[in-house]
């Protein structure tokens, strides 16, 4: 945070004389930001055909009830009463994809190609084309909570596109994404913090205890 100068270095001490030192006083600290870290988490195989997952770059757009578009990375999409690809909230995948009854296999291709094989048919019926998002600075969207993203000034215009170009990620069939966190990493760096507290208190505590024997003494 900022500092109060009392007085700055270099000021007029007497004729002929400056001060070789200043004085400032801080006002403690304070965090200016928590980055958002998009980086690739591990794959679970569920062998669910509606489970997808972004090999890379990129997140999947959906529609909210007011109109806007928001965005995730959370591939774990179902199908509603009417047809239609949906995530854990009711939310459509953009852009609108419908599987019509009697489907009997539905099969997701790297690019996005949606391809269903409807009962009593021999060859696949291609349904349309899964695409993706991308944004100039991920890490500036905003965040809405249940894996939802919103674009914000600092984010960007989404960049949109099928998997697999314009710098857009590929995708998986099967599969869901796991968070990215390192449980381990994370452990280690809480257990090392840890033993810094501990460390410095004791350091603390011989501190004062010197000084406790130093004010006892007798002459």
């Amino acid at each position: 945070m900022l500092y109060q100068t009392i007085k700055p270095a270099g000021a007029s001490v007497s004729a002929g004389a400056e001060a070789p030192t200043g004085i400032q006083v801080g006002h403690g600290s304070r965090p200016v930001a928590a980055q958002k870290i998009f980086s690739q988490g591990d794959f679970q195989e569920t062998e669910n055909p509606l489970d997808l997952v972004i090999e890379g770059d990129g997140f999947f757009r959906v529609i909210q009830p007011d109109g806007t578009e928001a965005y995730t990375r959370a591939g774990a999409f179902k199908l509603n009463g009417d047809g239609q690809i949906v995530n854990s909230d009711g939310l459509p995948l953009q852009p609108e994809l419908s599987i019509p009854q009697g489907t009997t296999n539905i099969s997701i291709g790297t690019d996005g190609t949606v391809s269903v094989l409807l009962a009593g048919q021999a060859a696949p019926q291609q349904l349309g084309t899964i695409e993706l998002a991308r944004f100039v600075n991920p890490a500036g969207l905003n965040s809405i909570g249940r894996n939802l993203y919103l674009t914000t000034g600092s984010s960007g215009d989404a960049i949109t596109g099928k998997p697999g170009t314009q710098g857009m990620g590929t995708l998986a069939q099967g599969f869901l994404e796991m968070s990215n966190v390192k449980v381990i990493e994370e452990m280690v760096n809480l257990i090392v913090s840890q033993r810094a507290y501990e460390i410095n208190s004791k350091a603390i505590q011989t501190s004062d205890e010197m000084l406790g024997i130093a004010n006892n003494l007798r002459r």
